[in-house]
């Protein structure tokens, strides 16, 4: 079963900094996404409150063999943040057979083949509930889920676009590079200068056969997008890319607050 977190809020007529560690009031609920061929998955869904989402982001995270999770530090900042500061609603749950603190997802580890499955369960999820505006977010393995299933039907017709973080472009083929492309669907590509796998330079080549992606490379910044100063470089690309326009977020906040552990 999901378990959402409990924060204790504190409320303050100053304004503070916001951290690391700094949750930002929003609409939270544990969910359990039912995939189609059977399996429970565990998630979290934060939303503005009192309001629509001008956006909402269906998020795919790293690696789970390698540590990734729905609480990988990107996401989970994401959660904390972009409901208060840009009413962009967030998706976030664990693949087949992977857990977190939030909770074990049903299954085993695929290699991202039957992971197609848990991709459309989270897209099917936020159709029913009627959101608007639907971007895909990837994170490493996360992006090879966006790539080889987003622009493929029963995805593609439900979503507006992908922004990818740190590809390593391992499991994803020029064929499905060619569905992008075919597609037309917006591809929004972050690239970190040191990563460990795929490197600016070579990232623009391998994305030059989707005509409409966009290559950012990110002075600086490596595969894990550690440290403040990167994780807020790209909630703000994610946020520009999905709203439309040039998004500086706030670094302070005047109102409730919590901190997560």
């Amino acid at each position: 079963m999901s378990a959402a977190p409990a924060y204790q809020f504190s409320d303050s007529s100053e304004p503070s900094e916001i951290r690391a560690g700094t949750v930002l009031p929003a609409e939270r609920r544990a969910l359990e996404l039912t995939t189609s061929d059977g399996l429970t998955l565990v998630g979290e869904f934060a939303a503005p409150e009192n309001r629509e989402p001008a956006a909402t982001l269906v998020t795919l995270h790293p690696l789970p063999t390698a540590g990734g999770f729905m609480d990988s530090h990107v996401y989970r900042k994401a959660s904390f943040r972009l409901p208060a500061l840009a009413d962009i609603a967030v998706l976030r749950f664990n693949t087949r057979g992977t857990c977190s603190p939030h909770g074990c997802s049903d299954g085993e580890f695929d290699g991202g083949n039957l992971e197609r499955h848990d991709l459309e369960a989270a897209v099917r999820w936020v159709v029913e509930q009627g959101l608007k505006n639907v971007w895909l977010v990837g994170w490493s393995f996360g992006t090879e889920l966006c790539l080889k299933y987003g622009a493929r039907e029963p995805v593609a017709e439900f979503i507006e676009g992908a922004v990818l973080l740190s590809p390593p472009l391992h499991r994803a083929s020029d064929a499905d590079l060619d569905s992008w492309a075919q597609a037309e669907l917006p591809l929004h590509v972050l690239v970190p200068e040191h990563d460990d796998y795929l490197q600016p330079p070579e990232a623009a080549e391998r994305f030059a056969r989707v005509p409409q992606a966009r290559v950012v490379g990110v002075d600086g910044a490596k595969h894990l997008w550690v440290g403040e100063k990167y994780v807020s470089r790209a909630l703000e690309e994610i946020a520009g890319v999905v709203l439309g326009r040039a998004v500086e977020l706030p670094t302070e906040w005047t109102g409730p607050t919590a901190r997560a552990e």
